[in-house]
């Protein structure tokens, strides 16, 4: 009676971990990447003007492969809600920025650069540059900072 039991177990198991993962694969919504030919320069720009998109995008555009989105969890030194992240990417994929592909539970998430440089020569490399020499001041002015009270300061001189 047991070895019954274990036989009929294990095929009842592979049996409905088979239906949940179909049936899991026909919830999912299909997610939305524009034609190129659809993509503007107005939402590129405005898909970059939150400094937390530009940043993952950057990263992402900077990478030879895919970026899984738990990589972007922590930026600018603070952490970013897994919600919140969603919609950055979801944002960034709906400009035409970049490409989504599930693997599994995981989201990875590849540059669309090169499409995009067909289509507006020269713009994505320039945003990219802005977009280093922004932080790049930012280093710097957060560097040459004293880390001196102003009252110390003032006793200094």
């Amino acid at each position: 009676m047991i070895f019954w039991f274990r036989t009929s177990l294990v095929p009842n198991l592979r049996t409905i971990e088979l239906l949940v993962k179909s049936s899991y694969n026909s919830i999912m919504r299909p997610l939305f990447h524009p034609s190129i030919d659809d993509v503007t320069v107005e939402t590129i720009l405005h898909a970059l003007s939150d400094p937390v998109r530009a940043a993952i995008y950057v990263d992402i555009a900077g990478s030879d492969c895919s970026q899984n989105c738990s990589n972007f969890l922590r930026m600018s030194e603070r952490d970013v809600p897994k919600s919140t992240l969603s919609q950055h990417f979801k944002a960034l994929r709906e400009a035409g920025l970049i490409r989504g592909e599930r693997r599994g539970v995981e989201m990875h998430n590849t540059s669309r650069s090169a499409e995009l440089e067909r289509r507006f020569p020269g713009l994505i490399p320039a945003i990219i540059r802005a977009h280093k020499v922004q932080g790049a001041g930012k280093a710097r002015a957060g560097t040459s900072r004293s880390k001196k009270s102003p009252a110390a300061r003032l006793r200094k001189r």
